[in-house]
């Protein structure tokens, strides 16, 4: 009997890019789930927070820049108004809606990016892989400060980068493609209206490159920006009228030395110079060498804004930071991809590796804090302040500190009364510091007598002085300028003690008549 010949059987072939699809796409899931943890079971941002505040207040018919002072442009306040708002509707704490807005947005921009890199180049052949890079160094590289005006600013700006470089390589962008970037980028920018010096650079380079600079995309950014400048004028004219003055004539206080700030910056400038020399070396050959270009001169762009800024916060070094680590990553990628023929052509592809690998670890290090306080939530100085308050059955405080986040969010989470109408006392150490070489400057802003006045009328139960070394002794200023708030002062009773803060409750008949505080000059 002749039996059927059995068929052969042959296994599937490997399909590799599926898998590195798929791989990627877990990797991004893992991170969104580490990084929504953390943030949600952490300590919100205090910046974040107290634009949150703001937001609140906003939405309740307060008036921007006048019952609650804020020197940022409104746009960030009218975007924290989203979660808010929702927040409100849902019933939830807003941090519910706030951190997931956040990383939806990013990721937003992110899946955008990838899209319009498709098909410019075999790097970019698969759309997930790519969003999950990007995506990834969007979540990580922020740490803590997710959220931030530089984080969605950069996240924003990312679609207009990649058209423009496209347009470095010759191709045309769709209109739709073109005008939406061009405007998104503008909104990016009105987070922080120096980042315009960004435009400005890039078509420069355009122009130098024999394009024209007025395009879809440029003219787009540029009209979003003078439009969002007119809202502002026609809803807002109190920033100009009393944030942008205030704002140029205090925050200088807060300032560092600029060999400190290139001192902090060292990692950000060396990560910038290899991938600098990267591209020169491979700029002929590298398929992505435009790309590179341009995310490099955005980074070293916004390194300059960031050191016009004066300020030793890691925030502000994020779009720089983020623009430098993803022009490595794709110098390595297309490196890896397209295989140099001789060992010592691996030398700079190991160098720029090892670049990317040293950002990629910092940024984990500034993540591993947030994740340690995620996992021991009540541990950390916030939620110790947040027990004592509730403990005290306070409806009122305030927090006589630089630090925002004794202050933010601090409010937010226990409902209590911010008896001031700044977040903290920036402005007030901001006073003091003109007042040395600038006394008649000093006086156009009387913060000492709207500190006191705000204490006074607000009479707060609970009060939390900063001890810490290297903090103004900011009750001693107070009490030795305004009698009135020395005598509210004398009111007040020690009654906790931890992490270099002091903590006092107003006694029983604690609070003085405002109106009476009024004659002493108020």
């Amino acid at each position: 009997m002749n039996r059927p010949e059995a068929r052969a059987i042959r296994p599937a072939p490997f399909n590799l890019r599926a898998a590195i699809s798929i791989l990627s796409a877990g990797l991004l899931a893992v991170v969104i789930a580490i990084v929504l943890f953390t943030m949600l079971r952490s300590p919100l941002k205090d910046d974040v927070a107290w634009l949150l505040y703001v937001a609140r207040r906003w939405l309740a018919g307060r008036e921007l820049y006048v019952d609650v002072v804020e020197v940022n442009p409104p746009l960030i306040v009218w975007i924290s108004a989203i979660p808010m708002q929702i927040a409100s509707w849902l019933r939830i704490d807003a941090q519910f809606t706030a951190i997931p807005f956040f990383v939806a947005a990013v990721l937003g921009c992110a899946w955008w990016t990838a899209s319009l890199l498709r098909g410019s180049d075999r790097l970019f052949e698969d759309r997930l892989p790519v969003f999950a890079a990007i995506g990834t160094v969007l979540l990580v590289v922020p740490a803590g400060d997710l959220g931030q005006r530089e984080h969605l600013l950069v996240a924003a700006i990312l679609p207009y980068l990649v058209l423009f470089a496209r347009s470095l390589d010759g191709a045309r962008p769709a209109f739709r493609d073109a005008l939406i970037a061009g405007v998104l980028a503008g909104l990016g920018c009105a987070l922080k209206p120096r980042y315009a010096a960004v435009f400005v650079g890039l078509e420069g380079l355009a122009l130098s490159r024999g394009l024209n600079p007025l395009n879809t995309r440029s003219l787009a950014a540029g009209a979003t920006m003078l439009v969002y400048a007119g809202l502002v004028a026609l809803f807002c004219p109190a920033y100009l009228r009393r944030a942008v003055p205030l704002g140029l004539a205090l925050y200088g206080g807060t300032d560092v030395p600029l060999r400190q700030l290139l001192a902090d910056s060292l990692r950000l400038i060396f990560g910038q110079a290899v991938a600098l020399v990267l591209w020169w070396h491979r700029r002929r050959r590298m398929p992505e060498a435009n790309l590179m270009l341009t995310l490099v001169v955005f980074a070293v762009i916004a390194t300059v804004v960031c050191l016009m800024d004066g300020k030793d916060w890691f925030y502000h070094r994020l779009p720089a930071t983020i623009a430098t680590v993803l022009a490595l990553m794709c110098w390595v990628a297309s490196a890896v991809l397209h295989r140099p023929a001789s060992r010592r052509a691996w030398l700079p592809v190991t160098a720029g590796a090892v670049a990317f690998v040293a950002f990629l670890v910092a940024a984990f290090q500034r993540l591993e804090p947030q994740v340690v306080l995620a996992l021991e939530p009540g541990q950390n100085t916030i939620a110790k302040l947040e027990r004592l308050i509730r403990s005290q059955h306070a409806r009122t405080y305030i927090a006589f500190s630089e630090w925002i986040a004794l202050g933010f969010p601090v409010v937010n989470n226990t409902g209590v009364i911010w008896a001031s109408r700044f977040d903290s006392m920036w402005a007030l150490k901001g006073e003091l510091w003109r007042v040395r070489f600038d006394p008649a400057g000093a006086k156009a802003w009387p913060i000492r007598r709207w500190v006191a006045h705000d204490f006074i009328v607000g009479c707060p139960d609970v009060a939390v002085v900063d001890t810490r070394e290297g903090v103004v002794n900011y009750i001693g200023v107070l009490s030795a300028s305004d009698p009135a708030f020395a005598r509210a002062w004398s009111r007040y009773r020690q009654i906790a003690a931890f992490d270099g803060l002091v903590v006092y409750r107003r006694t029983a008949a604690g609070c003085i008549d405002p109106w009476v505080a009024a004659e002493t000059g108020r």
